[in-house]
C-alpha cells in the first residue's frame, strides 16, 4: 500500500505480502495465548517485528508492554496508537453462550488450556504491528508512537504502563486504537462522544442482617439496572447493530449494567458485592447515593473498595474527523457511525484518553456467509482474517493524515 500526501491509500505489489505476513502473525499469537500479565512471548514478537522495521523500541513498559517510536523526516505533531496483546482467561472471561460445532481457527487453535483469543487482540497487535511497519516505508511528518498494552482484559495494563511515565513524555497530542466488533468485515465505525461504560465496585455491609433482607436488597439493586446481558449470539449481534440506528441507539444512551455476588466479612457479617457498569458516568455519584440509602434503610453501610474506574469517551470532534476522512479513504460504505455507547463491556483505553484526546474505533470482523460471528468473549469468537489488511489500511492512512492536520 501507499499512502498519498492527502492520506488516501492506493494498492501497491506489497500489501499480499504484507497482509499474508500479519495473518500469519496473528495466528502464531493465537495459538500461544497468554492471559493478562503474561505476555512475554507476545511482546517479544512485537519488539522482533518493530526493531526490524527501524522502529526505536522499549520493553518492559508497565509489565510486558512495548513502546515504540516512529520519527519523521520532518518535525510535526506526536499522534499514538494503542493494541491490547493479552488473551480471555476462558474460565472466567467467556460469555455464557452455547459454542457452535464449528471451528474457524483449525490448524491454529489455543495450544494453551484455559486460555483463548476471544476478544481479538490477537487481531488488534497485528493490525498495530502492520501499521507500524507501513509508515516506516514511506515518508513521515513528525512523530507515531505505538503503544502495545498487556492486561487489558483487567483493566490494569493501561494504568501500569502511563505510571511509568514514558508514554506521557512522548506527549502525544490524540490517541486512537481499534477493537473487534461484529459488525461486517471491510467496515470500521466511528463513535462520536460515545464509547464504553465506567465500572465501580460498591459493597453494601450488613451487620445483622437475615438471608431474606439480603435478599430484599439484592432484588432492589437489580432494580437500578437498565440492561441485561444478551443471551445468545444472536441477541448480541441485534443489540450491537442498535448502536447504528438513530431511533433505537436513543434509549440506550443511558445505562446502568448490574452484576452482584455476596459474601460474609470475618465476623461473618454479610455483604452484597455490586459491580456497576454506566454511561455517562457522570451517573456514578447519583448511584453511589442511592446504594448508600438501601444500605442504611437495611441497617448497614456502603464501602468503595476504589474510586470509579472512568468510562472510554471518544472525542466527538475527532471521531466526525477521522469518519470523514476514512469514507473519503476508503469509501463511504466502508464507515459506520455509531449513535450510543455499548453498554456491556469496559475499557482501560480510556485511560489513554485522559492523556490526550482520540477514539477507538469498531473493527469490522464478521462474515455472515461464512457464519465468522466475530462477537467477543463469545466462546465461539472467530473473525475474518480480511480485516487485518483493512484495519491497517484504514490506521495507516487516519495516521498519516493526523500527522498532516
Amino acid at each position: 500500500m501507499v499512502v498519498r500526501e492527502d492520506g488516501s491509500c492506493a494498492q501497491d505489489s506489497t500489501v499480499t505480502n504484507i497482509d499474508d505476513d500479519l495473518i500469519a502473525l496473528r495466528r502464531e499469537i493465537h495459538r500461544r495465548p497468554e492471559p493478562a500479565g503474561e505476555e512475554r512471548e507476545t511482546a517479544g514478537l512485537v519488539a522482533e517485528q518493530l526493531r526490524a522495521a527501524g522502529l526505536e523500541v522499549t520493553t518492559g513498559v508497565g509489565g510486558h508492554g512495548v513502546v515504540a517510536v516512529l520519527d519523521g523526516a520532518a518535525e510535526g505533531p506526536t499522534v499514538a496508537y494503542r493494541a491490547d496483546m493479552d488473551a480471555v482467561d476462558t474460565r472466567t472471561g467467556a460469555l455464557p453462550f452455547p459454542r457452535s460445532d464449528r471451528a474457524f481457527d483449525e490448524g491454529f487453535a489455543s495450544r494453551v488450556p484455559g486460555a483463548a483469543h476471544l476478544c481479538g487482540h490477537d487481531l488488534h497487535t497485528a493490525i498495530g504491528v502492520g501499521v507500524a511497519r507501513t509508515p516506516a516505508r514511506g515518508p513521515v511528518h513528525g512523530r507515531l508512537v505505538f503503544v502495545f498494552q498487556p492486561a487489558e482484559e483487567p483493566l490494569r495494563g493501561a494504568r501500569a504502563m502511563l505510571g511509568t511515565g514514558i508514554v506521557q513524555g512522548l506527549a502525544p497530542r490524540e490517541f486512537y486504537a481499534l477493537h473487534c466488533a461484529p459488525f461486517p468485515a471491510g467496515t470500521v465505525t466511528v463513535s462520536p462522544g460515545y464509547g464504553l461504560p465506567g465500572l465501580d465496585h460498591v459493597r453494601m455491609v450488613l451487620p445483622g442482617s437475615d438471608d431474606a433482607t439480603v435478599a430484599a436488597v439484592v432484588a432492589e439493586v437489580a432494580a437500578l439496572g437498565t440492561i441485561a446481558y444478551p443471551r445468545s449470539v444472536a441477541e448480541y449481534h441485534a443489540r450491537f447493530r442498535a448502536v447504528l440506528d438513530p431511533g433505537i441507539a436513543a434509549s440506550i444512551q443511558e445505562s446502568v449494567g448490574i452484576a452482584q455476588w455476596t459474601e460474609r466479612t470475618p465476623e461473618g457479617w454479610p455483604v452484597a458485592n455490586v459491580l456497576l457498569r454506566v454511561w455517562p458516568q457522570e451517573r456514578f455519584p447519583e448511584l453511589r447515593a442511592r446504594l448508600g440509602r438501601l444500605a442504611a434503610d437495611a441497617g448497614g453501610r456502603v464501602e468503595f473498595p476504589a474510586d470509579p474506574f472512568p468510562a472510554l469517551v471518544n472525542s466527538a470532534e475527532l471521531s466526525i474527523a477521522a469518519g470523514r476522512h476514512l469514507s473519503a479513504a476508503l469509501g463511504a460504505e466502508s464507515v459506520l457511525w455509531g449513535r450510543a455507547s455499548w453498554p456491556y463491556n469496559c475499557e482501560d483505553f480510556a485511560l489513554f484518553l485522559d492523556e490526550a484526546p482520540g477514539a477507538q474505533f469498531y473493527l469490522g470482523v464478521a462474515d455472515a456467509e461464512t457464519g465468522i460471528n466475530g462477537a467477543p468473549h463469545a466462546p465461539d469468537f472467530a473473525a475474518d482474517e480480511r480485516a487485518i489488511g483493512h484495519g491497517v489500511r484504514a490506521m495507516t492512512s487516519l495516521l498519516t493524515a493526523r500527522l498532516g492536520a
